[in-house]
This record gives C-alpha cells, sequence and structure tokens, in this order.
C-alpha cells in the first residue's frame, strides 16, 4: 500500500505527530467522556475537556487539518488528509478536538468556496476558530430524500427577505448548545428545472420561529450533544443576503460539498475498523475458552483474517478516489466515490460486527465502543445517499460507458 500510494514527508510527520496526541491526549480522555454522557444531568452540555483539549490541539497546530486551503488549514490534498482522517477515525471523539468534524467541515468548506466576504467573516471565522458550531439541514421527513430532487422545503423571496415554512430532520449537530448557524437547502424557484429548483441559505439558530423539536435515535443512540434532531421552520424569516451563492446553485454547492466530505466519512470509517481489529487482535490473544486462547479457533481466525482483507481492500479503494478527486475533481471521480461510499461503510459494519461476536456480550455493552461504533458505521450506509442511490448511479455510468 505504501509503495501505491506513500505519504509525503510532510504528512508522514504530521500524523505521527497526531498519533502522539490521541495516545497521550484522546484514547485517555475516552472513559471520561463516556462518563460524562451517561450523566443525564449534563449530557446535552459540552464537557469542559473537550475544550481544554482543543485548545492543546491547535497549540500543537494539530488544528483545521481538512482544509486544502493554506490560508486557513493546512493546504493539504484530499489524498494527504485522507490518511489522517482514518487516524482521527479511529476514536469517537478525536475529530472535533482536531476542528476536523462533520457537519462543520463541510459547511466550512461551502463557506470558503461560495461565501460572501460578509458571510466569511460572520460565520467561517467562528468556525474556523472552533468558537461555534453549525448544522447543515437537507433531509426531510415528509419525502423521500434519497431522491434530493423531492425535498421542498419553500424558501420564498418576500422584499427583502426569505421565508423558510416546513421541516427538516437528521440535522446532524442542531442539538449543540454551541451550534449557531444552519445550511438549510430549500425550495426558491418551483418551476425551474429539476436541479435548479434548490438554494442554500444561512440561517442563524437564534431566528424566530426555529425550532428543534426532537433529537433522533439510531439504535437508541442520540449522540449528545450534539444529536441528530428534526428541526420545525415556522415562517422563519432571514434576510436575501443570506443566500449562499446563487439562486438555484443547491445542488451545484451540495455536489462540491459531498465530493470531499464522502473521502473523509469514508477514511474514518476504516479508522475505526482498524481499531476494532486491534480490539479483536488483543481480545483474541488474551481471552482464554475452551483451554485455549481465542485466537487459536478457526472462527476467531477467519474473523481476523477477513477483516484484514477487507480493510485493506477499503482503504486502497478510498485512497484511490481521493487521488483521482485531486486529480480531475469532483466530476471525474464521480465513479470512485460512489464506490467507495458503497464499500466502506459494510466494510466497517462487518469488522465491528465480528469484533462483538469476538468480544462476547461485552462488546455489547457500554463497556467497549464497539456498540456505538457500530451505530454509527450503520447510519453512514443512508448518510449522504443511501447504497441503494449509489449502486443505481454507479451502475448507469458503467453501463452508459
Amino acid at each position: 500500500m505504501s509503495q501505491l500510494f506513500p505519504m509525503s514527508d510532510r504528512v508522514r510527520e504530521l500524523d505521527a505527530r497526531l498519533a502522539e496526541f490521541m495516545s497521550a491526549h484522546v484514547y485517555p480522555a475516552e472513559k471520561e467522556f463516556a462518563a460524562w454522557d451517561h450523566d443525564t444531568g449534563k449530557r446535552w452540555t459540552i464537557p469542559p475537556l473537550l475544550e481544554s483539549l482543543k485548545e492543546k490541539a491547535r497549540a500543537a497546530g494539530l488544528w483545521n487539518l481538512f482544509l486544502p486551503n493554506a490560508e486557513h488549514g493546512h493546504g493539504l490534498s484530499n489524498l494527504e488528509y485522507a490518511r489522517l482522517a482514518e487516524r482521527m477515525g479511529r476514536s469517537l471523539i478525536a475529530s472535533e478536538i482536531f476542528n476536523c468534524s462533520a457537519p462543520d467541515t463541510g459547511n466550512m468548506e461551502v463557506l470558503h468556496m461560495f461565501g460572501t466576504a460578509e458571510q466569511k467573516s460572520q460565520w467561517l471565522t467562528p468556525l474556523l476558530a472552533g468558537q461555534i458550531r453549525s448544522a447543515f439541514a437537507m433531509t426531510e421527513p415528509e419525502v423521500a430524500s434519497s431522491d434530493a430532487t423531492n425535498i421542498g422545503l419553500p424558501i420564498v423571496r418576500d422584499g427583502d427577505d426569505f421565508v423558510l415554512n416546513g421541516r427538516k430532520w437528521w440535522t446532524t449537530g442542531a442539538g449543540d448548545p454551541r451550534c449557531r448557524i444552519l445550511i438549510v437547502m430549500g425550495v426558491t424557484s418551483p418551476d425551474a428545472p429539476a436541479h435548479r429548483r434548490q438554494s442554500m441559505v444561512l440561517v442563524p439558530m437564534a431566528t424566530p420561529g426555529v425550532r428543534v423539536v426532537r433529537p433522533l435515535q439510531v439504535f437508541g443512540y442520540d449522540d449528545a450533544p450534539h444529536g441528530h434532531v428534526e428541526m420545525a421552520f415556522d415562517n422563519v424569516r432571514v434576510p436575501v443576503v443570506n443566500l449562499i451563492h446563487a439562486e438555484g446553485a443547491g445542488f451545484e454547492i451540495a455536489q462540491a460539498r459531498l465530493g470531499p466530505g464522502r473521502i473523509h466519512h469514508c477514511m474514518r470509517s476504516i479508522g475505526l475498523a482498524q481499531r476494532a481489529l486491534d480490539m479483536m487482535l488483543e481480545r483474541a490473544r488474551e481471552r482464554v475458552a475452551f483451554g485455549r486462547p481465542i485466537g487459536e479457533h478457526g472462527m476467531a481466525q477467519e474473523a481476523i483474517a477477513l477483516s484484514r482483507c477487507e480493510i485493506e481492500q477499503a482503504r486502497l479503494l478510498t485512497l484511490q478516489a481521493a487521488a483521482t478527486l485531486d486529480a480531475v475533481g469532483n466530476k471525474g471521480a464521480k465513479d470512485l466515490i460512489g464506490m467507495i461510499k458503497i464499500v466502506a461503510p459494510r466494510m466497517a459494519c462487518a469488522v465491528l460486527d465480528r469484533a462483538m461476536q469476538v468480544h462476547g456480550a461485552g462488546g455489547l455493552s457500554q463497556d467497549h465502543f464497539l456498540a456505538q461504533a457500530y451505530a454509527g458505521a450503520r447510519s453512514l450506509r443512508l448518510a449522504d445517499g443511501p447504497d441503494e442511490v449509489h449502486i443505481a448511479s454507479l451502475a448507469r455510468s458503467m453501463l452508459k460507458a
């Protein structure tokens, strides 16, 4: 693998520093974060330890690693950042500590690429500094949002304002008390062609009429304090200057946002699976059943070997997609990005499932991170487009070619 996609000296150095920081600060903090999350009086608030770790990461120069723009980030390519995303993906708490967590990363990229100077000053600057958080409101409960042309929340021009009415759900991050801004996708031009009807607008969380209806759970996990929430927009009024880029540009912006974002998601999934495999190996060496270490039993050996094969396959494919995205852009890399979105979450689910099996009943409990990690990996088979959409799109592309 290193010969096919060698790390530059700069990325190797960043990865080593990242690994050292995570060993020293991130992994030891996981138990404290879990205890905070299990305290019903605290779980929708921010652990003070999180902010102190963010300060340490920023001081260490491990901050905004995802941004390809050297002015605000480290100027890394998608291929270079992919390695670091995998490293951060090994811990469920790591990405935010380095200001590299979704949906903020995608929102910052949108503002960097398409925002006006005023929008950047008001929202991008504090996001880059980690002072606030954001959310992206696209999916709707009343329609099959896997077909994004169905998204229909009306954004109606009224003088110098837009007025929004409707519902959104699975708006990740909107439950966070630090969430200050939403990017909302809705319909501004209902009579335009299907892919030119929708626009994106900036909606401050404090705007009258914006309401969190409820947090949504995934297999019982609500991912407090960030959450995935259902939201109501009741006569929400924002100035027209909050429009991002142009009317009818919603799909254009979404594609620019989702290409790199899918690389990030998939590499984090690979990091998650790699940690699960490492845990599986440790368990197989140390746990004894029927007079022998579990690792001497054929079923455990199969689980370990298959997991190694699948992780390596997904890693190589994702690195190829990242390299292609760097070389030819979103359009040229479309098929490969679709392929990794199909492969990586399924791989992570399979590896995590085996790891839970090797850990026995304990693997299902809060004593290990495996069950919560599985819930996140399973969610990714729907987030940013369900498997079926990517499979159909890939097949159509192949048939045309």
